[in-house]
């Protein structure tokens, strides 16, 4: 059975969901599989037509998704309403551009035609996690349908509910029942699922150390795989930046989802003149911050998801407190019940700090001086990571001088590292490899094949 825990009360959920076992998931796949051959022949239009209905579907059941997400993962109300929406854009886009994306390609060769078509490559399996389980489905989802291939979803065993009532919206939407199916399994079963013969890829987003089991595995069956990883990312603020504008989104990135997303700003580079004005402007902003119940619109943030991660999180607060850093609001453990942590402010972190280092998963924000944008880009790089990063200044002389640097997937100037069904998104290092969304994602399951007629 997978039991699920309401991270607000840290109470069990009813129902339980009964698990599949290693002969039922493998079932379930050989199903998905056998639809393959009916799905990849259907016209672009009919799957434009499918992924419209889906995008309806989703928009449907918006409420029922968003307080099936807040009880299972603690998200906010309105923060859940707002990703499902942007998945029903997610399968709308795909619906209306994927067949431009995929379309054939001519060459230049010896022969009288030459080209490059891009036929899909059979069922993909998505693992994927809890923190945002309708949106990392459908980025993965949406474009893997629309080239025609056929999905096996692996939902975090935290949000049974809400993978099940997602994959019901697709099937009330048209998709069959042998093109997408929800595989119930604990983690242990999942990773047995790559090496089912009839997987052909693997989608992947999660920790890093989970990415390189996955990649590991998915390696040695000769699998494509894409892999959404970790992030510790940086947010360079000058002195000439819009610091009102910047405050205020930097506060909104490290808050969403209670911190728990990895393209947030983790570590944040102040230049020295401005230090103290946004070290104590952001402890205001920290400070006014709402944390409860997440059904209650009122609240700015919810609970953590489990409690191994609280405690995770504080553990590495307390040690960069006992290397150095000054915490100027939160970094105490609640003695509510669930599994809160209050929005924490730590000042004056330096390279070897825990909340430097690592990965933060939730509301922490680490902040250091920096004396010129070469150091602060010096100190952005100087992290495994490489998903996110971005830079506020009014210079742009600046701003070129960030992009040429600045090593990761994504970087914004002047707003926030987002994810847009338009553009692509993935990091480097131990932030993964391979991208989703925009054209770049609808080819990573695909067969990049090449005719030549004489």
């Amino acid at each position: 059975m997978l039991e699920t825990i309401n991270p607000t009360t840290g109470q069990a959920l009813p129902p339980k969901f009964p698990s599949l076992s290693l002969e039922q998931a493998h079932a379930t796949i050989d199903k998905v599989a056998s639809g393959f051959a009916e799905w990849k022949v259907k016209s672009f239009a009919k799957r434009t037509a499918v992924l419209k209905a889906v995008a309806a579907s989703l928009r449907d059941n918006q409420n029922e998704l968003a307080n099936l997400m807040a009880l299972e993962m603690g998200k906010p109300i309105k923060e859940g309403l707002a990703e499902v929406e942007k998945s029903a854009w997610c399968a709308d886009y795909y619906a209306e551009h994927g067949a431009d994306f995929l379309a054939p390609e001519s060459l230049e060769s010896d022969a009288s035609h030459s080209y490059v078509q891009y036929p899909p490559l059979g069922t993909v399996l998505g693992i994927l996690p809890w923190n945002a389980p309708v949106w990392l489905a459908l980025r993965f989802l949406a474009p893997a349908l629309m080239a025609g291939n056929t999905c096996v979803l692996k939902a975090d065993p935290n949000v049974p509910a809400t993978a099940n009532k997602l994959v019901e919206c697709f099937y009330q939407a048209g998709v069959p029942e042998n093109a997408v199916a929800n595989l119930a399994v604990p983690n242990s079963v999942a990773s047995k699922m790559i090496d089912h013969p009839k997987v052909k890829a693997v989608s992947f987003t999660g920790s890093s150390k989970a990415g390189q089991f996955i990649a590991s595995q998915a390696a040695a069956g000769l699998k494509p795989a894409v892999l959404e990883l970790g992030g510790s990312d940086p947010c360079i603020l000058m002195a000439d930046a819009d610091l009102e504008k910047a405050l205020d989104i930097i506060t909104l990135s490290r808050m969403i989802n209670a911190g728990q997303s990895c393209i947030a700003v983790k570590r944040l580079f102040v230049e020295k003149s401005i230090y103290n004005k946004v070290c104590e402007a952001l402890r205001e902003r920290f400070s006014k911050l709402k944390c409860g119940d997440p059904r209650d619109e009122n609240n700015n943030l919810g609970p953590l998801a489990r409690e191994d991660l609280r405690d995770q999180l504080h553990r590495q607060v307390s040690q960069s407190i006992d290397a150095g850093a000054r915490c100027l609001t939160g970094g105490d453990l609640p003695s509510r019940s669930g599994f809160f942590y209050p929005p924490t402010l730590l000042v004056d972190v330096k390279p070897g700090m825990t909340v430097f280092e690592e990965e933060t998963f939730g509301p922490v924000l680490s902040v250091t001086p920096i004396e010129t944008i070469d150091q602060a880009l010096e100190l952005a790089n100087d992290t495994e990571y490489g998903l996110g990063a971005s830079i506020w200044t009014s210079n742009q002389a600046t701003i070129d001088r960030a992009i040429e640097t600045l090593e990761s997937g994504q970087i914004a100037v002047n707003g926030i590292v987002k994810s847009d069904p338009r553009l692509p998104s993935g990091g480097i290092g131990k932030s993964g490899y391979g991208r989703e969304l925009g054209p770049q994602g609808i080819r990573e399951f695909v067969n990049v094949q090449q005719i030549w007629i004489a």
